[in-house]
This record gives C-alpha cells, sequence and structure tokens, in this order.
C-alpha cells in the first residue's frame, strides 16, 4: 500500500471535518486529555473477533491485542459417571426437609469431575481460560531535553469507531488514528505529523508466557505459541500474529524481534491474527500462519482511505440504526468535561443528561465491537482481555450474565448480532444431552451454569452456585426472542429442535412436590444466594426456587407456542400445557414480598446482588402492573428490600426491573449509581459495582454485561412491548415513555424495535409525548398505548404510521383503526 502525500491532506481534511462535527455531541465521544495508566482507562476497539485497548502513550504507547479464540484448555470429560443414582437419595432429602444434607450429598456425587472451573481460575485447568492475545509496544525516539507534550487528546468516537490521537510536541503536531476493520480483519494504527521526517520508533510484540516473537522479512514481526491445554500435553490452542510497518519516507530496520522506524512522514501498522480454536473443536486442519500472512498481503494492497471507508460504512450499517438525544435540563460545560471528570461531575450532581445517552451509545458500541455473527458470543469481558488469568475466566456464565450480554441486541435493531449466542446454544446440546443423561437419567439436553468453547455443560465445582440446570432454558428463551422480534419463521424453524429437545428434558426431570398439586424442579437453587433454615443452619438447595419456575413456565409456553406457529407436535403441546398449567406458581410470602425458595426461608444476605426470584419481571413477562398487580406491588417490596447497591450487572438488571414496574425516577436514581464512578485500586467494597474511567462496567472487576444490561434497561425506560392473543389473534402491546424519568423532561429516540417487528421514533418534550413514528415491518395488529390513552390498528406490512402525543393519526394507514380510548377519549 503506497502512501501519497495528497491522500495523507485529504485524509486530514476529512478527519478535521468529521471532528468538527462529531465533536458536537457529547453522546458519541469517549475522550482523555491524558494517556491511559490501566486497562480500565484504555479505549477500546473491536470487530467481534479481534479487539485492542489503546493506551495513547506519547513516549511508551501501549496497544493491548484480543482474538476471541485465544482459550486455554480443551476437551475433558467433566460429567461424573454415576451421579444419577444420587438424584433420588437428594430429592428424597429435600422432600423431607433436610436440605444441608442434600447440599452434602451432591456436593460429594453431583458436581463434575476434577477441577471445573477452579473457581474462577482455570488458565492451568482443562476447563481453561480466555486471554489476552499479546501487547503492541511502541517506543518513541525523542530528545530528552525536547519540550513536554502539549493539548494531548485521546478520543474514541463512537460514531466511527476510530480512536484519535492528537498532541504537539517540539512545534511538532501529532496524530494518530486506530481501529478494527470488520471488512479486512486487521487492525490499523495509523501515525502522521505536519512535519516531515518527524516520525521515529520502534515496534515491538510480546506475550508474558508461551509465545515467541521473530522478523519475517524487513518490515513484519510474527509472534506465536501455543496455549495449555490443562493435561500436560500438545493440543492446546495455537495462536498467530503479525505486524507489518507500512511507510511513506524515512526507513524500517529489523534487529532481535523489532522493527525500528526512522524519520517516515507517515506510517501504517497493520496487525493480523489467528487462532486454531475453531479447528481443534472442528476436528479440522488450519493455517493459521497462511491465514494471518493473507490477511495482511490483502489489506497491504488497498489505499488507506479505502480501508477506512469499507470499516466506517460496515460500523455504521448497525450503529446508525438507533439514535439517542437526553437534552440537558440547563446549558451545562461539564457535557464538555473529558470523560473521566464528567462522570465525577456527574456523581455530585445528577443533571448530566446526556451522560446517560452515552453511556447508551457505548452499549451499542460495545456489542458491534464484540459480537459479529458467524463468530464467537461475547464472553464475561467482551473480548477484551489484558491477563493470561482472566477474571473468571472469561468465560460465559449462564445464570445471569451472558443472557444480559444479549439484552439490548433485539429492542436496539441489532438482531444479526444475537447471532453468535445461538451458536454457542447449538454447540452445547450434544454435550448437553450426555450431561442429561448421566445426572438425570432424562432425555433431552441439559447445560449448568459454565460454558467455555470445549462444550463444558456439567455442574460446576460447588453446587451452591454451580448446579442451576435452568440456565439452558434460560438461553432458549433467547432463541423465542428472537423470533418474537423478527416474526422469522425460518429461523424458528432451524431452531425449534434444539428447544424442543431442551422442553423434553424438563418434562422427565419435574417432580411433585411432596405437599402440593405442583410440579417442581429438584435439587433446586436462587442463584448464588443461601437461606436460612430454622435450626439456624445455611442451605443453597431447595425444591423449586422461584426463577427456575418462572423461567420454566415462560420457555414452555414459547415451545408451545412455537410448535402452534409451525403446526407440529400436537401430542407434544398437550403435554406442555398439561404441565404448565400445574408448576408451581409464584406466590407473595406474608412480609408481602415475592417469596424466592419454596418455603418463606430468610435470606443470609437480604441484599443479596442477584434477584433471582423477579425474574417474571425482567427479563420476563409474568409480572406486571396492569396484569398482576398484586405480584407487581410485590415486587417492588422485594427490589426495596435488596436495596439501590450491588455489582455493575446486578444494578442494571434492577434498572430495567424499576422500568418494567414504569417507575422512571427510580430506575434513573439507580442509574446514577450504576455511573458512580471507579478508578482501578481504589478500596471499593466487593460486589459494589460502577463505572471506569473508559465507562467499562465495574462488577469489580471489569465485566461487561453491567455496560449491555444498562443499555437495555434504557431502553425498557423508553418503549416496552408484549405480544398477547386476543380472540386468537396475536396482538402487538407497545407502551411508549412507560418510564421516562422527571430528569429527561425533553428528548427523541428513533429505531429502537419492539415484539411483533415494529421499529419506533419518537420526541417528548416537558416530559410529554411528541410525535410518533411506527414502520410495521410485518402487519401485525398493534395496540400502541401512552399513559391512559390508546390506539388500536393493524398497519401494512412495511407502512409507516405517524401519531402526534395524543396518539392521533397525523397520516392514513391502509387499515382500520380503532380511535385513542383513555382518560382523554
Amino acid at each position: 500500500m503506497k502512501i501519497h502525500l495528497w491522500e495523507i491532506v485529504l485524509f486530514l481534511l476529512a478527519i478535521s471535518v468529521a471532528n468538527s462535527v462529531a465533536r458536537e455531541s457529547e453522546s458519541e465521544l469517549v475522550w482523555f486529555d491524558r494517556p491511559a495508566t490501566h486497562f480500565t482507562e484504555s479505549s477500546p476497539l473491536g470487530n467481534g473477533r479481534l479487539g485492542a485497548m489503546i493506551y495513547g502513550g506519547t513516549i511508551d504507547e501501549t496497544v493491548v491485542l484480543n482474538e476471541s479464540g485465544m482459550w486455554s484448555g480443551s476437551t475433558q470429560e467433566a460429567d461424573r459417571l454415576g451421579a444419577a443414582e444420587f438424584l433420588p437419595e437428594i430429592r428424597r432429602l429435600l422432600f423431607l426437609g433436610k436440605n444441608v444434607a442434600a447440599e452434602k450429598l451432591m456436593n460429594e456425587e453431583f458436581t463434575c469431575t476434577g477441577q471445573g472451573s477452579g473457581h474462577g481460575s482455570a488458565a492451568e485447568l482443562p476447563y481453561g481460560s480466555y486471554q489476552t492475545l499479546c501487547k503492541l509496544q511502541i517506543k518513541f525516539l525523542q530528545n530528552e531535553t525536547a519540550p513536554s507534550v502539549q493539548n494531548y487528546r485521546r478520543e474514541l468516537d463512537l460514531h466511527d469507531a476510530v480512536v484519535r490521537i492528537e498532541y504537539s510536541r517540539n512545534g511538532v503536531d501529532y496524530l494518530r488514528e486506530a481501529f478494527v476493520s470488520f471488512p479486512d480483519q486487521v487492525f490499523l494504527y495509523r501515525f502522521t505529523a505536519n512535519k516531515k521526517n518527524s516520525l521515529s520508533f520502534d515496534v515491538s510484540l510480546s506475550r508474558s508466557e508461551r509465545s515467541n516473537t521473530k522478523n519475517v522479512g524487513k518490515d513484519e514481526l510474527q509472534i506465536e505459541g501455543q496455549l495449555d491445554d490443562g493435561k500436560e500435553g500438545e493440543t492446546g490452542v495455537g495462536f498467530c500474529s503479525r505486524v507489518r510497518v507500512l511507510h511513506d519516507g524515512g526507513m524500517v530496520t529489523t534487529q532481535d524481534g523489532t522493527l525500528k522506524v526512522r524519520s517516515a512522514n507517515s506510517v501504517v501498522l497493520l496487525v493480523s491474527a489467528a487462532t486454531d480454536l475453531e479447528a481443534l473443536v472442528s476436528q479440522v486442519d488450519e493455517d493459521i500462519y497462511k491465514a494471518t500472512e493473507v490477511v495482511l498481503d490483502r489489506a497491504a494492497a488497498k489505499p488507506f482511505a479505502d480501508l477506512l471507508k469499507d470499516h466506517i460504512s460496515d460500523y455504521q450499517n448497525y450503529y446508525n440504526r438507533v439514535g439517542l438525544r437526553l437534552a440537558p435540563t440547563r446549558i451545562d460545560s461539564r457535557s464538555k468535561l473529558p470523560t473521566e471528570e464528567r462522570l465525577h461531575a456527574n456523581w455530585r450532581d445528577t443533571q448530566d443528561n446526556s451522560l446517560a445517552a452515552l453511556y447508551f451509545n457505548f452499549g451499542r458500541y460495545l456489542l458491534i465491537s464484540s459480537s459479529r455473527p458467524g463468530g464467537r458470543p461475547a464472553n464475561l469481558q467482551g473480548i477484551w482481555a489484558s491477563e493470561i488469568q482472566t477474571p473468571w475466566n472469561g468465560d460465559w456464565h449462564a445464570n445471569i450474565n451472558v443472557q444480559m450480554n444479549y439484552w439490548p441486541a433485539e429492542v436496539c435493531n441489532l438482531a444479526e448480532l444475537h447471532e453468535p449466542l445461538f451458536r454457542l446454544i447449538e454447540s452445547l446440546v450434544e454435550p448437553g444431552s450426555q450431561t442429561a443423561q448421566i445426572y438425570y437419567n432424562a432425555r433431552g439436553w441439559v447445560s449448568h451454569v459454565l460454558a467455555n468453547p470445549w462444550g463444558f455443560t456439567s455442574p460446576a465445582e460447588r453446587v451452591s452456585w454451580g448446579s442451576t440446570n435452568t440456565c439452558s432454558a434460560w438461553l432458549c428463551q433467547h432463541l423465542w426472542e428472537h423470533y418474537l422480534f423478527t416474526q422469522d419463521r425460518e429461523f424458528l424453524l432451524s431452531v425449534y429442535p434444539i428447544m424442543k429437545e431442551a422442553a423434553q428434558f424438563y418434562l422427565d426431570t419435574l417432580v411433585e412436590h411432596p405437599t402440593q398439586e405442583w410440579f417442581v424442579t429438584a435439587p433446586s437453587t436462587s442463584p448464588e444466594n443461601r437461606f436460612l433454615l430454622p435450626n439456624g443452619e445455611e442451605a443453597s438447595i431447595c425444591i423449586g426456587a422461584t426463577m427456575d419456575m418462572q423461567i420454566l413456565r415462560s420457555f414452555l409456553y414459547a415451545c408451545r407456542e412455537a410448535a402452534n406457529e409451525l403446526d407440529c407436535d400436537e401430542v407434544f403441546r398437550t403435554q406442555l400445557s398439561d404441565v404448565i398449567g400445574r408448576l408451581a406458581p409464584t406466590r407473595i410470602a406474608s412480609d408481602g414480598r415475592i417469596m424466592e425458595w419454596d418455603q418463606e426461608y430468610p435470606e443470609k444476605d437480604p441484599e443479596h446482588r442477584h434477584v433471582s426470584h423477579l425474574w417474571g419481571l425482567y427479563p420476563g413477562d409474568e409480572i406486571s402492573n396492569s396484569q398482576t398487580p398484586e405480584l407487581a406491588a410485590a415486587a417492588r417490596k422485594s427490589l426495596n428490600v435488596r436495596g439501590d447497591s450491588g455489582t455493575g450487572w446486578g444494578l442494571a438488571n434492577k434498572i430495567a426491573m424499576w422500568a418494567r414496574l414504569h417507575d422512571g425516577d427510580r430506575a434513573h436514581r439507580l442509574l446514577q449509581q450504576h455511573l458512580h464512578p471507579v478508578t482501578h485500586g481504589q478500596r471499593k467494597q466487593q460486589w459494589s459495582g460502577g463505572t471506569y474511567p473508559n465507562l467499562f462496567d465495574a462488577h469489580p472487576p471489569f465485566q461487561i454485561d453491567g455496560n449491555f444490561g444498562a443499555t437495555a434497561a434504557i431502553a425498557e425506560m423508553l418503549v416496552q412491548s408484549s405480544i398477547s392473543d386476543i380472540d386468537n389473534i396475536k396482538h402487538v402491546n407497545i407502551e411508549l415513555l412507560p418510564a421516562l424519568p422527571t430528569a429527561w423532561p425533553e428528548g427523541e429516540v428513533r429505531g429502537l424495535c419492539t415484539r411483533g417487528g415494529f421499529e419506533i421514533a419518537l420526541n417528548w418534550k416537558d416530559g410529554k409525548l411528541g410525535d410518533v413514528e411506527i414502520h410495521s415491518r410485518h402487519g401485525l395488529p398493534l395496540q400502541l398505548r401512552y399513559k391512559s390513552q390508546e390506539v388500536t390498528l393493524t398497519p401494512a406490512r412495511g407502512e409507516k404510521v405517524h401519531f402526534d402525543g395524543d396518539l392521533k393519526l397525523l397520516s392514513t394507514p391502509k387499515s382500520a383503526v380503532v380511535p385513542p380510548s383513555g382518560s382523554n377519549k
């Protein structure tokens, strides 16, 4: 790729124009006035497979590189043979109220074999851990007596997914641009200056273990290695990454694993990477060395302007579908502050509304950057990790975390990005069938809390947190939700067998409650929470925890409706209907709260981070103000007792729940708590949540589900939807601004999607609904609600219908409309 001076000038002019527009938006820039000193201050880039964290140093620059296949470990037989023999005794003990004895037996005989996930530290075990790829390090040459850096700015522009760094030193203005291209599958880092021959630096690649770096030709470095397979063998994942230097002016030489750039006018670093994880899982051959070379050759043959254009076009195809503006309540100079300072200012005074919009946009950006069709799903850290031993192995926890990663996918118009999760679910069916047979002597398939690329579906090493077996049902709910939003019958046809086999597992394993005519799960848990028995002992294992029952009621209903839609399995549908009608109901305890377990056990920790027994409120739809007001009141009391603190993802979950209860001010209050600034290394109570300077969610440590959960929760504050049957006709119910907080008196949103295939655009002022546009993709009947007003219509497929704030039509639809009803009918 030859770089011409005229190309540089045109490119810089284009960047200048783009920046002049982008910087007017306080909701699309994450920026700093200094380089990062820690991972949680750096700027994330990604294309779903490759990730890069830019520190932006002016003397020593660090870029942490990631590739989604960087998994240690290997396939293993983790199912405990003979476990099903102990299931009758476990149930007998539970039915006798001997929960502690049942839990003890489960820990001895009903866990996985071996060390499982190593309690979150399995980098050297067969379970494995997601790991960092390597570091790209750049050391700039400079006169030690040169003046210090001036006018430093590092920004991540969410509008085009480019990181830009500007600064001046010794009379020279420097500009860098970095992005990760999906079309070209490379990371690009470009360096320019306003004076010729001003760029001199050394480039290296490094990793703390299991790697070797060498020069490849006169302008390229390669790092390669093989990860630990957990078995002291040679079957671990192999990896390779290359960096190639393209330059205008100056020269490049190589020495001892370093590229030396001297006196260049401009430089582009191209980085490719590959692993053979997919080859190991699929047992096929793959030449990762050739793959990385071919990718670099193709990218190097394209003009830089084309690489950038193709990257932006691909990215904006997703990002531009949705827009959110939250007007400030007053003229606010704080929105012009660096992002870290904005977080602190917002914590002191809760009026920086565009910060919430920025956080919403950042969540969408992260999903686009960490989950692409054909790839792996976003893990606990998306794709960004700086360690060999990533916290909690950076895997897929299915008792809420990986599901929360995909809560924004459908509502935020990113339905295609849901696909990697569907691929993970499909990969669990075969190993999950063995697990179902070995532990439960059941048909179908099951997965528990932990999942990795190696097909781990067994209960984890401790049953108190790792034995929940409704995780697979919850995962399958995502298949059904995708259908509800897209109405894609071909998709439903393709995934129905997965759903049916999962349902068969529960039909085989549900048992009758010892004292009630209910079907329940046994053993059961309310994830990670513990309760106190009358004798003061603690236990986790029970009969029919509320979350289990809510998930199964929803999932088995979805299976039945899927069979109805596909007009198949009539006998199976009847079986499902019979079971659904006998599942243990959601109950209200004597203190007015939703019961979490099968009995009114007191919690060991009343403010526990999980609020699993309110799954039926969100993400489920069993509890609502309009349909189940008593349960809604009990859910509200449950949330009040749980309190407003929690982990990052825990706060996000609560924000969504308060939104479902139509309490926008409470949801906003928790959003402010969620945006509480956290600095790496600061002493902070465990499970306390917050947001790091670069807007990464603080569990702590960094865990990306809180970013995604809060993004979905903000959408839930603005638009909610459900589907119901009225006279055997499917209707879509859409509520506009159901949880609008008083702190957001003015704003607009476009592009949010609802179940039934509708796309919404609306605005509001002085806290009141303004204009509304409804785009019907599939022509389903619609009931549109705003406060006490309601209108019923059936727009034609592809039609856009417009309303004013009173839900009066501003355009004439092609089908009948029932006039608005309500207090001002």
